[in-house]
C-alpha cells in the first residue's frame, strides 16, 4: 500500500506542476467540422492523454478477454472434476468391504 503511494504522490505532483507552468491558451480545431474551442495547453496535452490512456487500456482489456474467457471454463471443468471425485470417493466409502485384502487377487 505504501509503495503506491510512494508512485502515487510524485505523479500528482508533476501533473499539477504541469497543469500550473502552461496556462497559455491553445485554439483547438478539427478540420470537418466548424468548430474550435479555446483551452489552456495543460487541459489540451492532459485531456489527449487521458484518452489515449483509455483507449490502450479498453484495448488491453479486449485482449486479454479470450484467455480470461478460458481460465473461466477451465475453472469451471475443474470444479465439475472435483464435485465427481468427491461423489465417487463417498460412494467408495458406502461400499461393503470385501472379504479379501487389497491385491490378494494379485497373488492367484
Amino acid at each position: 500500500m505504501r509503495a503506491s503511494w510512494l508512485i502515487t504522490l510524485p505523479l500528482a505532483a508533476l501533473l499539477v506542476l504541469f497543469a500550473v507552468s502552461n496556462t497559455e491558451t491553445v485554439r483547438l480545431r478539427l478540420w470537418p467540422f466548424d468548430v474550435t474551442v479555446d483551452l489552456p495547453l495543460s487541459v489540451a496535452v492532459l485531456g489527449v492523454s487521458a484518452i489515449a490512456f483509455l483507449f490502450g487500456a479498453t484495448v488491453a482489456w479486449l485482449a486479454g478477454l479470450p484467455a480470461r474467457i478460458r481460465a473461466r471454463r477451465l475453472e469451471n471443468t475443474a470444479n465439475a472434476l472435483r464435485a465427481e471425485v468427491d461423489e465417487l470417493k463417498r460412494k467408495l466409502a458406502r461400499a461393503p468391504a470385501a472379504d479379501t485384502p487389497p491385491g490378494a487377487l494379485a497373488r492367484r
